[in-house]
């Protein structure tokens, strides 16, 4: 009976999973921006700019989850347990993905929504590790924002489960 608790709690905490060893997070409020010649809030214009360009300009941390595909540890992300309303933008470079109101509760250990942005992701199958997933992508840089799974609220029944230092969410009363 243990052993199949422990298989369970394994299954579960692997759910949203981790291509890389897991980042930890240090403090940062986006810092990109102020750095990085290519970020905007309203240029949608496909970058293409390399992954050495990317390493000059991104945080350690940013650059192995959004361009190396890592991820952050479980329930150690700022917007884990964040419930302000807002608008979530690429923190690479500040295209919009989510709004505050499809962020939900998931209990998985990263920030999770039922409905992104169509203008600003797409979507890749992951293959790694064995498992078969959906990785989300932003739109316009094509950095790693996390995974979709079908095991979401309604309407849509669907869970984006992002790393928290992949997004920089913006306040209303900010816009």
């Amino acid at each position: 009976m243990k052993f199949l608790i422990s298989v369970i709690i394994f299954i579960f905490l692997q759910e949203c999973g981790q291509k890389h060893q897991p980042v930890k997070i240090t403090s940062m409020e986006h810092k990109e921006a102020k750095n990085n010649p290519y970020y905007s809030r309203t240029d949608t214009t496909k970058l293409n700019v390399s992954n050495d360009e990317w390493k000059k300009i991104l945080t350690p941390d940013l650059y192995a989850i959004a361009r190396e595909a890592a991820t952050e540890r479980a329930f150690t992300g700022k917007y884990n347990e964040f419930d302000e309303t807002g608008e979530y933008y690429c923190a690479v470079c500040g295209n919009h993905l989510f709004r505050s109101t499809s962020k939900f509760a998931s209990s998985c250990g990263w920030p999770s929504f039922f409905e992104a942005d169509k203008e600003g992701v797409y979507y890749q199958r992951d293959l790694a590790y064995g498992m078969d997933r959906v990785e989300v992508l932003c739109k316009r840089c094509d950095s790693h924002l996390g995974h979709v799974f079908d095991d979401g609220p309604k309407p849509t029944g669907l869970r984006y489960c992002m790393n928290s230092v992949s997004l920089e969410f913006v306040a209303d009363e900010h816009q």
